[in-house]
């Protein structure tokens, strides 16, 4: 277990006298240096006392992540910028404090897992597993209030900060639930170690899983090939006597969007080791599209620290606004230190990904590129509840792999916001939920979420377009090359099973 240096009270890191792990400094100015910027989405505390005192308390804790395991995420993300793995990163849109159980953990990794073990097959590829869980507690608002017949109160910004509840009392930034957010992600963590370590991540048990919904769901029943080739494989595996404990554990890391400061500062730590500094609330954070600023506070927190660190872009963002990121946020090029998350929207991801690709490859950076299908293809249905098509979401990402495609560059993953639960938040899908069944069981704190078998299907369907890819490229077998997939087929109700 790393023993790191602890903050100051308020949260500030000490500056670290040791040198970097490269034998310079370490990367970027204090992450402190973000309390004279302008800082987007903060919560107006109003106690400030209450606040310091919080954060003070989080300044003695233990980190919640380690140092080495941010390295060993970068190495992985590293593989993904040289397109020898993909990423996939999925979870809630926002957790709630009250959602913290065995079960609501399992239920995540378990459809992580599941959509891992059919990618990384039909792609050929490792697939490095991210979680948007233990850290995503807090929510960007598009304003600051909310009115209801007449009245007006603060706008819901997450667990981490107020209630969702439309009262004055819960509505109220409250500093104390920055510590019940800590012992969430602390237990959420501890839960994750325990099941990916404990046998259940094993590849045959995530497989027979696969199987059952091929078997038991109306969409899964178009995968029987792909589900058959994947069966022969691990029968061979099994016939070779490769039954070994690396079939038996994962690796899944926890990721979050940085968006509270004064939490994230109060959890940086100095690793004794290298002299660097590391926000230790998770193992890669990101910035959102309302915060990446170049000349704000979040960009500044994170370029003072250590961790893989991600940026979203939307359909806005410009070529100048990408160079610059990279360059304030990666300016050794180390491959993997950044992470593009596009966001465009079905109908805007072909003409606006291709110049920011193509500016970040005449730089010779190694980022990985990555497609968040979700964000930028949000409608409000007849009935008022916010939700997502998951036609439109397949389309985002055929746009996402078709640019690629075309400039020879590797599509590194997807930015999913899913759930392993039944729920009824987007529409569409092979077992389809129509826009009369949101209100079944809608459950999201915020934006609309796939279910399970929402997810599944879609990992099925990117897996038949790599299988399909590969044998247009003339490959026989898995290789680890980059991936180049084929145009993606917006999947409907009514479309003829394959095979």
């Amino acid at each position: 277990m790393d023993t790191l240096k602890r903050p100051s009270p308020t949260g500030s890191p000490e500056r670290p006298d040791s040198p970097g792990q490269d034998g310079g400094s370490p990367p970027g100015p204090s992450p402190d240096a973000w309390r004279a910027l302008p800082a987007a989405q903060q919560p107006d505390w109003p106690d400030p006392a209450a606040l310091r005192a919080t954060l003070s308390s989080l300044a003695s804790a233990p980190p919640l992540v380690f140092a080495k395991e941010c390295d060993t995420l970068l190495d992985r993300l590293g593989e993904v910028a040289r397109g020898e793995a993909f990423l996939l990163q999925g979870g809630d849109c926002a957790e709630t404090l009250d959602a913290v159980s065995a079960e609501s953990v399992r239920g995540k990794l378990e459809v992580l897992l599941q959509m891992s073990a059919v990618l990384t097959y039909a792609a050929g590829l490792p697939v490095v597993k991210v979680g948007r869980i233990a850290g995503q507690y807090a929510k960007p608002r598009s304003r600051p209030t909310e009115t209801r017949d007449g009245v007006t109160l603060p706008s819901y910004r997450g667990d981490a900060v107020n209630g969702a509840a439309f009262t004055a009392e819960a509505r109220t930034p409250d500093p104390a639930r920055l510590e019940r957010v800590y012992h969430a992600c602390a237990a959420t963590l501890n839960l994750l170690r325990a099941f990916t370590s404990g046998g259940h991540a094993d590849l045959h048990r995530v497989h027979e899983w696969n199987r059952d919904f091929v078997a038991l769901s109306m969409a899964g029943r178009r995968y029987e090939r792909l589900a058959d080739e994947i069966d022969a494989a691990l029968a061979f595996i099994r016939a070779c006597g490769m039954t070994t404990s690396t079939m038996r554990t994962t690796e899944v890391f926890a990721s979050h969007e940085a968006l509270l400061l004064d939490y994230e500062s109060a959890l940086v730590r100095t690793d004794p080791d290298t002299g660097r500094r590391y926000a230790l609330s998770g193992h890669l954070l990101w910035i959102g599209e309302r915060t990446r600023r170049l000349d704000g506070a979040h960009v500044a927190f994170a370029a003072g620290v250590s961790n893989p660190l991600g940026v979203k872009l939307g359909p806005d963002a410009t070529v100048g606004d990408v160079l610059a990121l990279l360059d304030r946020l990666d300016p050794r090029r180390t491959p993997g230190r950044l992470t593009f998350i596009t966001r465009m929207g079905q109908g805007l991801v072909r003409d606006r990904l291709p110049a920011l690709v193509e500016a970040v490859r005449a730089e010779g950076a190694q980022v990985a590129w990555v497609c968040d299908p979700m964000h930028g293809n949000t409608f409000t249905a007849p009935s008022g509840h916010k939700s997502r098509r998951f036609d439109d979401v397949l389309d985002e990402i055929t746009g996402f792999f078709e640019v690629h495609r075309a400039l020879g560059t590797h599509p590194g993953g997807l930015h999913m916001e899913l759930t392993g639960e039944d729920v009824t938040e987007c529409v569409g899908g092979g077992d389809e939920v129509l826009s009369g069944d949101l209100h079944l069981r809608y459950e999201t704190a915020c934006d609309p979420r796939l279910n399970r078998g929402q997810s599944m299907d879609l990992a099925f369907r990117v897996a038949e377009w790599f299988s399909a890819e590969k044998r247009r490229l003339g490959r026989r077998g898995p290789e680890r090359v980059p991936v180049r997939t084929p145009d993606l087929p917006v999947h409907t109700r009514a479309a003829a099973p394959v095979g």
